[in-house]
Parts: C-alpha cells; sequence; structure tokens
C-alpha cells in the first residue's frame, strides 16, 4: 500500500496535534506517513502500521529546519507515496497591545513563526518534491484577521495576510508547472485553543477587542480542535482544492 505523506508543524497540541489524531484515527494505519514538528513531542496513539516521526523544532529558527526538511524530502523515493501535503500550521501572538507597546523581541519572533517559517517550509517542500508526480498539496492556516484587521494585535494580522498573499503568489507560481501543487491559505474557524484563552485574558485597555472573544466562549461558538480538524481534513480533501488559494472552512 502507498502512503500519504504529511507533515505537519504546531503537532503537540491545538488543531496540529489534532489534525494528526484525526489521520491516525480515519485513515488505514498502513497508509499513514506523518512528520509531526513541534517544540515538544505530542502524545498520540500510533496504530500499528502508521509511520509517525517527530522533529523537536523552534520555529523561530527556521532556515535550518528547512534545509533540514529539503534534505529529508529528497532522500525520500517519491513513487513510494500517493500524495504529499504540507499542513503549515503553527503560529503564535505576541503580546496583545498597540504595536508600539510591543516589545521588538515579541514581534521578531511573532513574525518569524507565523511568516516566515510557513514561507522558508513551503520553498523547502516544493523544492524537494517538484520531480514528483503524484498530488502534492500545500495548506496554510490562516486566519479571518488576515483579512479583517483587529487592533492589538498588528503581527498576528500582518502575518496572516502576509500568508495569504503568499498562497496566491504560489499559486500562480505552481499553475505553470507540469505537476505542480495545489495551494490554500484556509481560515479554520474560531477553536477552542490556547490561543483563544490569550485573547480572552488580554488587558482591554489595550485590546478592546477582548469581550468579543469572551462572547464567542459564552456563547458556545468556539469549535473543538477534533471539529476544526474534520472541517480542515474535509476541505483539504475537496475535488476542487486549490481553485481557490484563499479559502475560509465556513465558506465550504
Amino acid at each position: 500500500m502507498k502512503q500519504h505523506l504529511h507533515i505537519i508543524t504546531g503537532a503537540s497540541r491545538g488543531l496540529g496535534h489534532a489534525v494528526a489524531t484525526a489521520l491516525l484515527q480515519t485513515q488505514p494505519p498502513a497508509a499513514q506517513h506523518l512528520l509531526l514538528i513541534s517544540r515538544q513531542a505530542p502524545t498520540l496513539a500510533v496504530p500499528d502500521g502508521a509511520t509517525v516521526e517527530h522533529w523537536p523544532a523552534d520555529l523561530a529558527d527556521s532556515l535550518a529546519l528547512a534545509d533540514r526538511l529539503q534534505q529529508w524530502l529528497g532522500a525520500l523515493p517519491g513513487e513510494r507515496y500517493a500524495s504529499a501535503t504540507l499542513i503549515n500550521n503553527a503560529g503564535v501572538v505576541s503580546q496583545l497591545a498597540p504595536l508600539s507597546a510591543v516589545a521588538g523581541s515579541d514581534l521578531v519572533n511573532a513574525l518569524r513563526v507565523g511568516l516566515e517559517a510557513p514561507t522558508l517550509l513551503s520553498a523547502a517542500f516544493l523544492r524537494a518534491t517538484e520531480h514528483w508526480t503524484v498530488p502534492r498539496k500545500l495548506l496554510l492556516v490562516s486566519s479571518g484577521l488576515g483579512r479583517r484587521a483587529m487592533a492589538g494585535s498588528a503581527s498576528y494580522c500582518a502575518a496572516k495576510a502576509g500568508m495569504d498573499h503568499l498562497a496566491r503568489a504560489l499559486a500562480l507560481e505552481e499553475a505553470a508547472k507540469p505537476h505542480g501543487a495545489r495551494v490554500v491559505s484556509l481560515a479554520p474557524g474560531v477553536i477552542a485553543t490556547d490561543m483563544q484563552a490569550q485573547l480572552r485574558g488580554a488587558d482591554p485597555t489595550l485590546f478592546p477587542d477582548r469581550e468579543r472573544f469572551v462572547a464567542l466562549q459564552a456563547n458556545g461558538q468556539l469549535d473543538s480542535p477534533a471539529e476544526a480538524a474534520a472541517k480542515l481534513l474535509r476541505y483539504l480533501a475537496k475535488p476542487g482544492f486549490g481553485e481557490q488559494p484563499v479559502g475560509d472552512v465556513r465558506d465550504a
């Protein structure tokens, strides 16, 4: 049985962990090869037959990681796989405050994890697998905040907007290739993760949208990570995946 290769960043918790869990629970184990990248090793129930690898890494230091990924993919026999997918999921929120009040080191970390790392890892993935003839997909986990600005989170908004435009440009490039990858920057909806807790716990004098996120939780409008992962994987499996390079699970 040929395997489906999935590379997932930010896989130790939240949406990334839920996506890895769903793949292992819903697909034939022998057909799964997962490479999980996160600072901490994820706790997963790995069924017999599945191939799961973990690389401990800080996405804020992504250049060496991208080089490693390219070399690793370059050594794999492409004919072993039925498909190859990179899910750039990792992201962080800097201090929730006006940009002028946020420390430079905090901004650097947010932009490196949120935009620099996805750009470098996407380049490595596309470069190393360009000669593969199997379906290749590149999914960038974006946010509605990349399309609607929010005061108090300028770096996060900028990173996600950059990710959306990265997907648009990559989609044009890949469409010109014989076996180009399908590319989508996807907003996954609002999810009950640590990031949501961070938004609800912000200082309202620095982050004026805090009450909106408090209301989302109070009104039961947050998807669990498992629910969000199921929506993401359904979107990824759509026959028309990549026809529009920027999408939202709520529009599917």
